[in-house]
């Protein structure tokens, strides 16, 4: 399914020559070592080519099982729903949230309408019945004057 990345045959050929190197320095190290730190190690080289091809493994099994491939004629398609039926009733459950995120969404949209309408409201009502000059409605303050005084009676 997945390929890994070809290289130039440059690049190859140097991680390759670089491989040699390294491990030709490893076996000279390892001559000097301890029997007992030498098997230590080769146990856990062993260890980890075995936890290293283990998933490899396990993970085309779990790929294999969860993917469908259904070919009609010449084409061919993957699915990763399953063939079991049901594809509607998950899509359906799976949209539930984002459906009850836009009502939300959409109510508080209304309630903050509602609210500029009733503060719009409240300042056309004091204009025209409040006999203040019309610089005094120009005053940034004048909106909170007009919410402490409606409080207040």
């Amino acid at each position: 399914m997945n390929r890994p990345p070809e290289y130039p045959p440059e690049i190859t050929q140097a991680a390759d020559a670089f491989a040699r190197r390294l491990t030709a320095r490893l076996s000279e190290g390892n001559a000097s070592l301890p029997y007992d730190i030498t098997e230590r190690l080769r146990a856990a080289r062993m260890q980890a080519l075995a936890q290293r091809k283990r998933p490899a493994v396990q993970s085309a099994r779990q790929t294999a099982a969860a993917t469908h491939v259904s070919s009609q004629g010449s084409t061919a398609t993957l699915s990763g729903w399953g063939s079991e039926g049901g594809n509607w009733w998950r899509a359906l459950v799976s949209a539930v949230p984002l459906t009850a995120l836009v009502v939300g969404l959409v109510f508080i949209n209304m309630a903050q309408d509602e609210t500029v309408a009733t503060e719009i409201a409240e300042v056309d009502a004091a204009l025209l019945t409040d006999d203040l000059p019309p610089s005094a409605y120009a005053d940034p303050g004048f909106l909170q004057y007009l919410k402490t005084a409606n409080t207040t009676q």
